[in-house]
């Protein structure tokens, strides 16, 4: 009997708290340093959340290891609304099909909430290159194996560069990096000679003269660097994979949070000024119920493997 009184009075004081939510300032966690796209579009959909919340949304950078810190983070954090991760396909998609034994399982130990969209990515080499076309940049490779290098910046970039290297039997050293902010950098100041990244600190240097885009991962060309052809107009294969961004929660959290977070972030993506403002990243908003998130994490899962199979790769 104490046990079900105590479980009724749980469940009461469970209810009334998720009837108050949110009642303090939320947290998301983003698995990217400052800088790179993830982080830059956190901050364009957070602030309207936590308006549309009635409390702030706070951004937490949690970088490293493939996304796995932050994922873990949020895997182990209480199911109370208070902590919302933006996941991303590095750390939902890349490193649990990367690992011998993955760390987590991206569909069954978190909770989905929603898609916030698709990142665009290009292929960028620093204005030393003597290459202006991706076919230029094959070539120059080709005659010079080993001389050349890439930085990569989260999993798409690992996977995009390394099969392209492969399929065009290219020999450049590969440059890790935390997320995209610090290979910007580098890259800005010709210590990288190439990279295949997101736009969003990189196209103010293409303007300037400081780098050159070669092409994009995207099926059609973008507004934001419109003289990048596709992969196919340059006769290439494209990359098999999707680079993603989600919300989630810890795992089990309350229905009713997740439809009210859900509800109002789907309005959010929407608006105008947002929508504005993640173009000026090459990045495409979409929202989704959970049970379409989910969907599209499982079938991103079993893509990632199989690019991690074709390239023989493992973080183990």
């Amino acid at each position: 009997m104490k046990k079900i009184v105590a479980t009724l009075i749980a469940a009461l004081l469970s209810s009334g708290a998720v009837a108050q939510y949110p009642n303090k300032p939320i947290r998301l966690i983003v698995p990217f340093p400052p800088g790179g796209a993830a982080e830059l579009g956190a901050r364009i959909f957070a602030q309207p959340l936590g308006q549309a919340l009635g409390q702030p949304v706070i951004i937490e950078t949690r970088p490293g290891a493939e996304g796995i810190i932050a994922s873990e983070a949020v895997r182990q954090a209480p199911a109370d609304g208070y902590t919302l991760y933006y996941g991303t396909a590095t750390g939902m998609s890349f490193a649990p099909a990367a690992k011998k034994v993955p760390p987590y399982d991206p569909v069954n130990d978190f909770t989905p909430i929603s898609l916030v969209g698709i990142f665009g990515f290009f292929v960028f080499s620093h204005a030393s290159m003597p290459v202006y076309t991706i076919g230029d940049l094959i070539g120059y490779a080709r005659a010079n194996p080993g001389k050349l290098n890439y930085g990569t910046g989260n999993a798409t970039s690992i996977l995009a560069t390394g099969l392209f290297a492969a399929q065009q039997k290219l020999d450049m050293a590969h440059i890790p990096y935390k997320g995209d902010g610090p290979l910007s950098i580098d890259l800005i100041a010709g210590r990288v000679n190439v990279a295949i990244a997101t736009p969003g600190t990189l196209a103010p240097q293409v303007k300037e003269g400081r780098l050159r885009v070669l092409a994009t991962l995207l099926p059609n060309r973008n507004q934001l660097l419109p003289t990048a052809p596709t992969m196919s107009e340059a006769g290439l294969v494209n990359v098999p994979i999707t680079p993603w961004g989600g919300l989630f929660g810890p795992p089990k959290m309350p229905q009713e949070i997740v439809d009210r977070v859900g509800r109002e972030l789907a309005i959010v993506l929407a608006k105008p000024e947002v929508k504005d403002a993640f173009g000026r990243l090459a990045f495409e908003p979409r929202s989704s119920t959970p049970q379409e998130l989910s969907a599209f994490v499982a079938e991103q899962l079993e893509a990632y493997r199989r690019a991690a199979r074709a390239m023989n790769l493992s973080l183990d």
